[in-house]
Formats: C-alpha cells, structure tokens, sequence
C-alpha cells in the first residue's frame, strides 16, 4: 500500500465519521456520545473497505486521476 492511497483511506474514513455523527446527530434525538460511537463505527467500516479495495482489483483505483 503506498503513502498516498493510506492518506487517501484515512481521509474518506474522517469524512465518513463526520457524515455519520451529523446525520444521527441531526436527525434523531440522541446524545452525543451515541452518536459519537456510530460514526466510530462508519470510520472503522470504511478505513476496512479501503484496505481490502487496495488489496483487490485495480492497484490505485480508489485515487483520483
């Protein structure tokens, strides 16, 4: 795995967290700290996707350009 594709995963995996914590934190009426943990969750999720992606089918593909 290069540097550029793990700066890549950690990337989306920190917006992915971001996206989750908002839209439960938004939408439903929980604490924080609920909402904390399913955004733990989205993150862990995608930096897993990101790790098998580079691992199967096209090398960089996940990279733009």
């Amino acid at each position: 795995m290069t540097k550029k594709l793990f700066l890549d995963v950690l990337e989306r995996a920190a917006w992915t967290a971001a996206q989750a914590f908002l839209a439960v934190y938004v939408v439903t009426d929980v604490s924080s700290a609920k909402a904390a943990l399913v955004a733990a969750a989205g993150a862990v999720l995608a930096v897993l996707k990101g790790f098998v992606a580079g691992q199967v089918g096209e090398k960089n593909a996940a990279l733009p350009g």
